[in-house]
């Protein structure tokens, strides 16, 4: 079973860069798809980008595109998120979450989704906040 932790999270200035890492343990990471949500307090969490096990992403916020990349580093155990053009409504808790694995058929393990109760395994979140 995989665990994850978030880390890099803080105070942001608007136009700047922040790089948020993932850090997997209990099993190898290249099984596993990664996604990347946002919560804003009062408002539900979102979805916000996704690596397949492929490395292939999804992008599910219009206002992050070509502003957030994710990328992963298996042999490292980690994904990073990184943010450019920092903006501030880019700030919340950001949360780390897989799917799981399926062991039973690798085959068709599970991959990314938008939707929140795809994944069964979350990080306790990092804080950003983005302002001048």
């Amino acid at each position: 079973q995989l665990q994850l932790v978030e880390s890099g999270g803080g105070l942001g200035q608007p136009g700047g860069t922040m790089t948020l890492s993932c850090a997997a343990s209990g099993d190898s990471l290249d099984e596993y798809a990664i996604g990347w949500f946002r919560q804003v307090p009062g408002k539900t969490r979102e979805a916000i980008i996704c690596i397949e096990q492929s490395s292939l992403t999804e992008t599910y916020v219009d206002s992050v595109k070509d502003r957030f990349a994710v990328s992963r580093d298996n042999a490292k155990s980690l994904v990073a998120l990184r943010m450019n053009n920092l903006k501030p409504e880019d700030s919340g808790y950001y949360y780390c979450a897989t799917p799981g694995r399926n062991y039973e058929r690798p085959q068709q393990n599970y991959g990314c989704s938008r939707w929140e109760t795809w994944f069964t395994t979350w990080g306790q979140g990092t804080q950003v906040s983005v302002s001048p």
